[in-house]
């Protein structure tokens, strides 16, 4: 059970979506490099180009290996490496005896620079002609053999800090990946379930957080920037991986995209043997939250109307069961508030945070709940819920659940829309219920008011008077009604708000 309203989510634009490029510039791109060699090219490619962090390096190297007839062969390999630590000593292994001979060399004066690095295995020593037993052994004197057990323990601890250093690197062990279709050349970001499951796995690497911007229960949120772009990265809380793993589940849903759901990029584990980064990658929206963002800013019905069809819109596709060789679920949010709602700088809103999220499975008729243990925000919830009497084997039950919070975030919205002839009538901001129960309600607190009492938000008289103030407050009042079945469902609230989409006032952009 949810302790306290979190942080609002946050979000980055799509990286080929209509909001257009961020300004970042090719600066914090890196340098170019030649790759060859297995391993070496981004997507498995076997010769090609790679960028690197900003501060890494440009490397080639050659290696004896054996080729299949069993005869020593030279291999050489060229790729890119990055700026921390572990690119450094990796150019510095060299340095440290090998099996089989092999030479690496370094450089990040500028792009492509490694294609003129031609590393050279050293000269091996002369041979021994003398037959062993024609010279008498010389006895080695003490100082020597001192001296030569001193270098080989350093070689020994080096050797053993390296093998080290790599394994604590590697040593975080990915968790399943949420269930995929079955061939992965089906899966593209064409799909709407983000970028391929291969690509995920390896963006954490190319991720460089810029700032934290917002902490709530199940962790914390990140400015970031990937291949020149901002982008949200939604770290999670090793106690939140259910959270995190329901959250990928539902963002990877074929069909899943839509302008008003917040664009899921990818997700990845990042981490080492001591600690453990689980990491939901999303676009970025500049605006915030529509929490944060009605406390600001006053709407006008032109504004008012945009964010509200766009709300439901995205609602209604998550609400909606698409049949098809490669259909989409009816899924439930589970948690709908003004804080999971993000605002574009179109106007428009997405909605975010599926951590709670329920699916409907058609074929089998039965509702697919994760176990979780998050119970959504309470001041949110529905009659029912705070009742506990939600039939949790009827998914309809959670679609009018999510309804009923729909109701009060439209409630949230109208009271920052200013009418009047000069627009000088507009209220302050407030969460619902905000004169009944503390900024911090408990689940008694608010059964006792909204089901014991059965209170609701109060509509000032001054919305039935102003379109479209008057039709939302005519929807809201039946989005939170105390019987679930009376309630409106996602695709009627829309039509409902359509009717003015052609009027000059609320045209939608």
């Amino acid at each position: 059970m949810q302790g306290k309203d979190e942080v609002g989510t946050y979000g980055a634009r799509n990286l080929s979506g209509p909001v257009g490029k961020s300004g970042i510039n090719d600066a914090g791109r890196g340098i170019v490099c030649e790759c060859a060699g297995a391993g070496a090219c981004p997507g498995g490619a076997a010769r090609g180009t790679c960028f690197t962090q900003p501060g890494g390096y440009c490397f080639a190297t050659v290696e004896e290996v054996l080729d299949d007839s069993g005869r020593l062969d030279l291999e050489r390999t060229a790729g890119c490496l990055p700026p921390d630590e572990s690119g450094f000593m990796q150019c510095k292994s060299s340095q440290v005896p090998h099996q089989h001979p092999k030479v690496i060399e370094c450089c990040s004066e500028a792009d492509m620079c490694n294609t003129r690095l031609q590393p050279q295995l050293p000269e091996p020593p002369p041979d021994v002609t003398e037959a062993p037993g024609l010279r008498p052994p010389t006895p080695a004197s003490p100082t020597l053999l001192v001296a030569i057990a001193l270098c080989v323990a350093l070689l020994a601890f080096i050797a053993a800090f390296l093998l080290l250093f790599r394994r604590r690197r590697r040593g975080c062990k990915r968790p399943p990946s949420p269930p995929a279709a079955a061939h992965s050349a089906d899966i593209s970001s064409g799909s709407g379930s983000g970028l391929p499951l291969l690509v995920q796995r390896t963006v954490a690497k190319q991720i460089q957080m810029v700032e934290s911007i917002g902490k709530g229960r199940y962790g914390e949120v990140w400015l970031a920037r990937w291949r020149g772009e901002k982008v949200a990265v939604k770290v999670f809380f090793t106690t939140e991986e259910a959270s995190w793993f329901r959250e990928t589940e539902i963002y990877q849903t074929v069909l899943m995209r839509h302008e008003n759901i917040l664009g899921f990029i990818a997700a990845d584990i990042k981490g080492t043997g001591s600690w453990t980064q689980m990491l939901l990658i999303t676009d970025y929206h500049e605006n915030g939250s529509l929490h944060d963002y009605l406390q600001t800013v006053v709407l006008d019905t032109h504004a008012l109307l945009t964010m509200a069809y766009s709300i439901v819109s995205g609602l209604a596709h998550l609400h909606m069961d698409i049949f098809g060789t490669k259909g989409k679920p009816a899924i439930a949010h589970r948690d709908i508030k003004s804080k999971n709602i993000l605002v574009k700088r179109n106007g428009q809103c997405a909605i975010a945070d599926f951590g709670l999220a329920v699916r409907y499975v058609s074929e089998r008729n039965e509702v697919d709940i994760a176990p979780n243990t998050r119970v959504g925000t309470r001041r949110y919830m529905a009659p029912e819920v705070l009742d506990e009497k939600l039939d949790v084997a009827n998914f309809e039950a959670f679609k009018m659940a999510d309804m009923y919070s729909l109701g009060l975030v439209l409630w949230e919205m109208c009271r920052r829309c200013a009418t009047g002839d000069k627009a000088q009538h507009v209220d302050a901001y407030a969460l619902p219920y905000h004169e009944h129960v503390p900024p911090d309600p408990s689940f008694e607190d608010m059964h006792a008011v909204v089901v014991a009492r059965g209170v609701r938000p109060i509509i000032p008289a001054r919305w039935l008077g102003s379109e479209p103030l008057a039709a939302l407050a005519a929807a809201m009042a039946e989005c939170w009604h105390a019987n679930p079945p009376v309630r409106l469902t996602a695709l009627r609230v829309k039509k409902t708000l359509a009717k003015f989409h052609n009027e000059p006032v609320a045209k939608l952009v």
